[in-house]
Formats: C-alpha cells, structure tokens, sequence
C-alpha cells in the first residue's frame, strides 16, 4: 500500500460505492453462517444500514455513525449478544471473502482485516462452549 500514505483507508477502498457493496456481501454470508446468523434479525435492513454508517468512520470516512447515534460505544451496543472467539473468528471469516468478493486488492483487504480484528476480539464476552 506504499504510495497511498495520505490517503484515508475509506478512499483506498473506493468509498461509499464500494463500501456499500462490501457490507451488503458481507451480511450475505453473515445470514448464512450458522454461528451469526441468530445473532442477527431477520429484517437485516437497518444493521446493514448502520454497519455502512460505522464502518464509513471506522475506516476514515465521513462521521455518519456519530452524527446519528452518538458515539460508537460499540463493546457497549455488542453487550447483550453471547460473543464467542469462534464467533469472531467467523465474523472476520465473514468478512474477508466479502473483501474477496467485491474484489479488493490482497494487501489492502490483509491491511483491513488486521484492523478489524482487534475490534472483533475486542467484543468476545463469552467463553467458548465446552
């Protein structure tokens, strides 16, 4: 990703167009995950709305998820959901093949993932199951 240094992750994904696809081909296989998909309503609309939103700030977009609901507080909001290390593990699973799928170059979609990954152990509140 040399060269790209004052760039924000956002713009090296190709904004809101890519980003948009992203999170859709991601909750396409978060739905058919049988770690995630009770995790999740069956009306995926609005998540996937606000996952744009927040993934737009995370990677240095826009501020769209503060400016509508506030700060993140995303450990927080991931509170009430049984969160295994297998369950991130998934989640990141998950995301990575939509990276693949939207068509994302190796080193950035490796870049991205290492930044998600803390976010996703981060919210493990559950111990795996026996």
């Amino acid at each position: 990703m040399s060269g790209n240094e004052n760039r924000t992750l956002y713009e090296l994904l190709g904004g809101a167009e890519t980003l948009s696809r992203l999170v859709e081909a991601f909750y396409s296989k978060v739905q058919q995950e049988p770690l995630l998909s009770p995790l999740f309503p069956q009306n995926i609309g609005p998540v996937i709305e606000r996952q744009t939103m927040f993934l737009t700030q995370f990677f240095g977009g826009p501020t769209l998820y503060s400016d509508r609901h506030g700060h993140p507080m995303m450990r927080a909001r991931h509170m009430p959901f049984p969160i295994t290390k297998e369950r991130a593990d998934a989640w990141l699973g998950c995301m990575s093949e939509a990276m693949v799928e939207v068509g994302l170059p190796e080193d950035l979609k490796a870049f991205l993932i290492e930044r998600l990954r803390g976010s996703a152990y981060h919210f493990v509140n559950t111990p795996e199951e026996e």
